[in-house]
């Protein structure tokens, strides 16, 4: 199954000297800085390279942040903050509020969002992988893999990084709660459409599906929640997406509840079901017109064109009519003769 996801762009960010004049005296200490320059700017290259695979980005983060890390480590293994912590300013922007930049004379505040650009990186190397019309089962595993590792990263800049930061973040910025939780819930939610969509190729029991589904419909009506009291005009389009996509999914997992209904012969409430996957089904629909209509950043998409959109229109729809076609036939059956 194709999937379709919404993705924000990238954070940017300000080019870094790391030219530390009077401090960094020595030749070994010339050639850190040296590597920083070159490593910063290999990882930021990667970001927009179409070509960058999973091992190159792992690599390539390695490298930076091995180095960037010597400028917030204490060296003697104490709780002290290094010296050299506050002495280059960085700037970046937000993935949601345009871009005015922020900026703090901070190596942590460098680490921790640099650490969001990436994982931003692994769920859009997932959704390209994704949006594939013919996924094998390979990339498949390798896009629920990139989805798992962006949410850790989220969760680890969470609890490690940006605590740590002597700047209290902005609301609504990146690196603030609300935004980290939403970012973090939704890789999972994706990770799990993967997870329904080879459930659903291997013609598991469908009320297996219906329950991996529900759950689903559950986390982005989390991420909804994360976002509900943040500024409209940067997450509208997000909100539009979580929504759809919560919609989408109490649609599946009715249709295949239906499904199991079905097979124990309760044709009644398998209808029922079906009834109600049509609802949210038609919600959803309602939902890419607005997810197209709104404006904000974000992915530029009319997801009712989707494959994954139209299959699922066409399952409801001949679900019910098995339904109601075993309901009808059920109601035919002549009546049974009394036995004495």
């Amino acid at each position: 199954m194709t999937h379709w996801f919404h993705r924000n762009p990238l954070k940017a960010t300000a080019p870094v000297s790391f030219n530390f004049y009077g401090v960094a005296s020595t030749q070994a200490a010339s050639k850190i800085c040296s590597d920083l320059r070159s490593t910063r700017a290999r990882l930021l290259e990667l970001f927009t390279d179409v070509t960058c695979n999973h091992e190159m980005m792992k690599n390539a983060t390695d490298a930076y942040f091995s180095l960037l890390l010597g400028f917030i480590n204490s060296l003697d293994g104490g709780t002290q903050d290094n010296k050299l912590r506050y002495i280059q300013n960085f700037k970046w922007t937000d993935t949601l509020q345009g871009t005015a930049p922020s900026a703090q004379q901070d190596a942590v505040y460098e680490l921790a969002s640099m650490g969001f650009n990436v994982a931003l990186w692994y769920t859009k190397y997932a959704s390209r992988l994704a949006g594939k019309e013919d996924i094998t089962e390979d990339e498949a595993k390798e896009v629920h893999r990139s989805l798992k590792v962006a949410a850790g990263i989220f969760k680890h800049l969470k609890e490690s990084h940006i605590p740590k930061l002597i700047t209290p973040v902005e609301k609504g910025r990146d690196l603030e709660t609300r935004v980290i939780d939403a970012y973090t819930v939704q890789c999972q939610a994706e990770a799990q459409e993967v997870t329904i969509a080879r459930a659903i190729e291997l013609k598991h029991n469908p009320g297996l599906i219906a329950a991996l589904a529900y759950e689903t419909a559950n986390y982005y009506q989390k991420v909804d929640h994360a976002l509900s009291s943040l500024d409209p005009i940067y997450i509208g389009k997000w909100r539009s997406y979580t929504q759809l996509k919560m919609c989408f999914y109490m649609a599946y997992s009715y249709c295949y509840h239906g499904q199991t209904l079905l097979s124990t012969d309760k044709c009644g409430e398998a209808i029922r079901s079906l009834q109600e996957s049509e609802k949210f089904y038609g919600k959803a629909e309602a939902l890419c017109k607005d997810y197209g209509q709104t404006k904000g950043p974000g992915t530029t998409a009319k997801p009712s064109g989707h494959l994954f959109f139209r299959k699922l229109g066409a399952l409801v729809r001949n679900t019910l009519e098995k339904c109601q076609r075993e309901n009808g036939f059920i109601g035919q059956l002549p009546p049974q003769p009394m036995t004495y």
